[in-house]
């Protein structure tokens, strides 16, 4: 934690002045000033916070829209977008007046009764930025305080809009856009601070969330969630944590990313914060020898006014799967064993659903939601009973985990009904083959996690491949996190379906990758009311009232690291397409999308094989350890163009304009000339080929 004491000071004098002035802050509010009392206001008009409220139960007192009348729920209007990648994020309503951001980073605010595009922001984040991005270059929303609007870019900045104009006010470089950092996920806003974290655990960082001031943008404190090199940390945590890591951990950073999740207590004044993966993955090179590695994957406590730490609690110790922390974070007030309990709940990556005393961090329970095989249970104290096999090294003996990487639950906001006393988990149930890479050596871009993703490719054998399809589904899991198990459920045929919003009007809302934007029953998951979205909805649904009329709206657009990576597991009617648009419903809604445009697959059509099996073999290690996160495990593309079926594959000096020279780095592809010779990215392009004269012959067969 480092910070600017004298501002740190001055700022909670501030504070302290304006705590008598709570009942003005509200009238204010009225005229376009958020405040904390005004995030907190419970009737449910605005949406005026990531989660709606600090506790980020993403449940809305509205009624008007009940099971008894959403068969008359249609569309109010749409937007289209003008980016046609992942939309992740979740709108705010402030008065009125919707505010989005979309992919690349970009900020529009709309007017919520006729859709009216009022201003539009364009941080112009350069394209070349997106070789940095784990996973498509996202951006999940703002927050909101005063007259300001506030997101992080996909480059590291963070930037303050004037709410009325779009006009920006300010903007801080909060990582260092040497290294790869990004900002996916949306800051809070908390007692004049803006608190952002970033991500980039998988290319070689270090974590840490830093808090900002509001109106300058100056930074007031910083918390690191890794320790530097020993001597290096002057703070009490830090030095407690390194005697956990081994080796020399520092030197890619060690990992530990905020890039989502964060919930707030403003009674208690705690900031509860999740912490990602390690990096590199694989323990056995990023701390030889093992040890917990504090705080990986952990949910820690920090004091919002300082960013001291007050306590944490590992997931998982030592982890080596990437099983993040940073999944959703929920606060609730429950009755267990007889007594109220002020409690933080998560279903993270690793497939427990946990619930733990926020004042304190104690272990309350913790129990699996999720198929489960790397750990037998958890312990007294919460800790993993880890299966012994599951810990694999750089000896390389590999395992194939139940939840994999993509884990049992992702970035996908989950909700909580206090009526029903139900967490509603957008749950996916997918296994992940982590093959040790014997030889690893970390590079200055791409994906440095230790593994041989060329080993773990999935072969050409359509048996294998029907089977891994069937063997990947999803659902919406409805937890009882007092009684500690589920409810019922509702499947889905595929994972990566969108995040949650429930109702006090008992209902529950999501879409889901196969297109549609559903209501539910919150009591018992029912299906009541659905509407053709034309494109995957991974994005968390709002309502708000306008007009005196109640409305739903949701950011539609696939994308994310599940459709960039993994086309191989996509429906065999083909990938699911990206039609990136908001959508707004409201009862009665009379508005039409356009029709849907056929999807045409392009056939596989690839030139002869002329590689050499040394040629081919060294193309699939290089494109293995650069290209698949984007353009597809086995080269099978998702969301962005398959190159098995791409003119450019069959066009050597064309292939070396792209790779090499990089002719469409505005669009993300970058000049790899720094990283690979021209021999090397050939053999890539052989690679290729080979690839989809193989599926050829499967589709032939």
């Amino acid at each position: 934690m480092r910070f600017d004491r004298k501002l740190q000071l001055m700022l909670a004098g501030t504070l302290a002045l304006a705590l008598p002035l709570a009942a003005c802050s509200m009238a204010t509010s009225a005229q376009g000033g958020v405040t904390a009392e005004s995030i907190m206001a419970a009737d449910g008009a605005n949406w005026l916070s990531y989660g709606r409220t600090y506790d980020e139960q993403r449940f809305s007192p509205l009624t008007q829209i009940t099971p008894a009348n959403v068969s008359q729920l249609g569309l109010a209007w749409f937007a289209d977008m003008d980016t046609a990648r992942g939309q992740e994020a979740t709108p705010l309503v402030i008065d009125g007046k919707i505010y989005i951001t979309t992919a690349w980073s970009k900020a529009k605010a709309y007017d919520a009764l006729s859709g009216k595009l009022l201003w539009e922001f364009d941080p112009k984040v350069p394209g070349e930025t997106a070789v940095k991005a784990c996973c498509d270059v996202v951006n999940r929303g703002m927050a909101a305080w005063g007259d300001k609007l506030y997101f992080g870019t996909l480059d590291g900045r963070l930037i303050a809009l004037d709410r009325a104009t779009g006009k920006q006010v300010w903007s801080t470089v909060t990582v260092d856009q040497s290294k790869p950092y990004t900002i996916t996920g949306a800051p809070r806003a908390i007692g004049g601070l803006i608190i952002i974290g970033n991500g980039g655990a998988e290319m070689g960082v270090r974590g840490y969330v830093t808090a900002y001031d509001a109106q300058t943008g100056k930074q007031v404190w910083r918390f690191y969630t890794v320790p530097d090199m020993p001597g290096k940390n002057d703070e009490e945590y830090l030095k407690k944590a390194e005697a956990t890591w081994k080796g020399e951990w520092w030197k890619l950073g060690g990992g530990g990313t905020v890039w989502d999740a964060m919930a707030y207590d403003p009674e208690l004044d705690l900031l509860y914060i999740g912490v990602g993966n390690g990096s590199p993955w694989n323990q056995s090179y990023r701390s030889p020898g093992g040890g917990d590695n504090l705080y990986l994957s952990s949910i820690v406590a920090i004091r919002a006014k300082t960013g001291e730490y007050v306590w944490h609690f590992q997931e998982t110790p030592g982890e080596t799967w990437d099983f993040t922390a940073t999944q959703h974070i929920i606060l609730a007030d429950l009755q267990i064993d007889g007594k109220p309990r002020k409690v933080l709940m998560q279903a993270p990556k690793n497939g427990f659903f946990y619930v733990l005393d926020r004042t304190n961090g104690q272990f309350i329970s913790g129990n699996a939601y999720a198929p489960v095989n790397w750990a037998k249970g958890l312990d007294a104290n919460g800790r993993p009973i880890e299966n012994p096999e599951a810990r694999y090294d750089k000896t390389g003996k590999p395992f194939i985990s139940t939840p994999g990487a993509a884990g049992a639950h992702s970035w996908h906001p989950m909700a909580y009904d206090p009526t029903n006393r139900l967490v509603y988990i957008p749950a996916q149930f997918a296994a992940y083959p982590y093959f040790p890479d014997l030889n690893w050596k970390p590079q200055a871009v791409g994906f440095n996690v230790g593994l041989d993703n060329a080993a773990g490719a999935m072969p050409a054998i359509k048996e294998a491949r029907d089977a891994a399809r069937a063997a990947t589904t999803g659902a919406v899991v409805a937890w009882d996190p007092v009684e500690k198990k589920e409810r019922w459920r509702i499947p889905f045929a595929g994972p990566w379906n969108g995040g949650l919003l429930a109702t006090a009007g008992g209902l529950l809302f999501q879409g889901n990758a196969k297109g549609t934007f559903a209501a539910y029953s919150s009591k018992d998951g029912k299906e009541l009311w659905s509407f053709p979205a034309q494109t995957g909805v991974v994005a968390a649904p709002i309502t708000f009232t306008a007009g005196g009329e109640q409305y739903v709206a949701v950011l539609a657009g696939w994308g994310g690291v599940w459709p960039l990576a993994t086309g191989i597991l996509a429906d065999k009617s083909g990938p699911v397409r990206n039609v990136s648009r908001l959508l707004v419903f409201k009862m009665g809604g009379k508005a039409k999308l356009p029709d849907a445009a056929p999807f045409e697959n392009v056939p596989l059509d690839p030139p002869a094989v002329t590689g050499t099996p040394a040629t081919i073999a060294q193309g699939n290690a290089l494109y293995g350890q650069y290209c698949n996160v984007c353009h597809g495990d086995a080269a099978i593309g998702g969301l962005l163009p398959d190159l098995r079926r791409s003119g450019v594959t069959a066009d050597a000096a064309t292939w070396q304009s792209v790779v090499h020279d990089g002719i469409l780095k505005d669009n993300g592809m970058i000049a790899w000339n720094k990283y690979m010779t021209k021999e090397q990215i050939e053999s890539i392009r052989h690679y290729v080929i080979k690839r989809a004269n193989e599926d050829k012959a499967l589709e032939t067969r």
